[in-house]
């Protein structure tokens, strides 16, 4: 398969997965998507020795197909309300250089904020999977738009947009589940307050890029129906030396799905 002139095959995990992109407009994914991931520890499985998987607002797969690579167990259900990159996902499946996980990964085409009958009807079951991850929008109503429609689209966050998400994540979950996500850090508070009672023992990772630099992402984590508290980790820093833009060699291993980034408790 070959791009065509409006998109672009992009390597990830140092050529483990290859992902077909919008080119010069949309969302393209990057390390925000390889952090979400590594979330995914999976120590959780059915019966069948599977783990189950949902990517909430998965766009064109990336975050979804980095866990199917690094976790030959898992099942991966792509989750994305756009059309258009609903279909970049399915390109990527298609592509030879998949081949080797693409039974295990799925596209659905729906919206995430569906409720009740609606939300089944449109193929989210409820207390099915035994991860749900997440990369919502993130750009405040109030933040300059981006030109390319399909871009603002993905960025633009609407109002209480971590409650309708969380709210399904939730429904589609198996008690005990993990719920994954990564934000900006004023979405704090959003994000706790959404969690509510149907979730507990959240974990916080605030990413920097450098020391004593400003926290620019924040990694979370929870489990369905746990009482347990919340818990501050210690900072993810991007870079450990100041005059170079390499990655850490920690996050480097997060990035290329080479460590997954466990949580320290339930």
């Amino acid at each position: 398969m070959s791009p065509g002139s409006d998109e672009t095959i992009d390597a990830f995990h140092r050529g483990r997965f290859h992902l077909v992109q919008p080119k010069g407009r949309g969302h393209r994914a990057g390390m925000d998507a390889m952090l979400l991931a590594a979330l995914v520890d999976a120590p959780e499985v059915d019966r069948g020795g599977r783990v189950r998987v949902a990517d909430l607002g998965a766009g064109a797969g990336a975050a979804g197909l980095a866990v199917a690579v690094r976790l030959p167990h898992a099942e991966v259900l792509l989750v994305e309300r756009s059309p258009a990159m609903a279909d970049f996902a399915r390109k990527s499946l298609q592509l030879d250089l998949n081949a080797s996980f693409r039974d295990r990964v799925s596209v659905l085409e729906a919206d995430v904020t569906l409720t009740g009958r609606a939300r089944l009807a449109a193929g989210l079951p409820d207390d099915h999977f035994h991860h749900v991850i997440m990369n919502p929008p993130y750009n405040d109503a109030s933040d300059r738009k981006a030109p390319d429609p399909l871009k603002a689209e993905a960025h633009a966050m609407t109002e209480n947009l971590f409650d309708s998400w969380i709210r399904t994540a939730g429904a589609i979950m198996a008690p005990g589940g993990q719920l994954s996500l990564i934000a900006r850090p004023q979405s704090i508070a959003e994000i706790i307050s959404a969690c509510g009672k149907r979730f507990g023992g959240l974990e916080i990772t605030a990413i920097h890029p450098r020391d004593g630099e400003c926290a620019t992402r924040v990694l979370v984590s929870a489990i369905k129906g746990s009482r347990s508290r919340l818990r501050l980790r210690a900072p993810l820093l991007m870079h450990d030396d100041p005059a170079s833009h390499r990655f850490a060699a920690y996050v480097d291993d997060l990035n290329n799905g080479l460590k997954a980034y466990p949580r320290m408790g339930r």
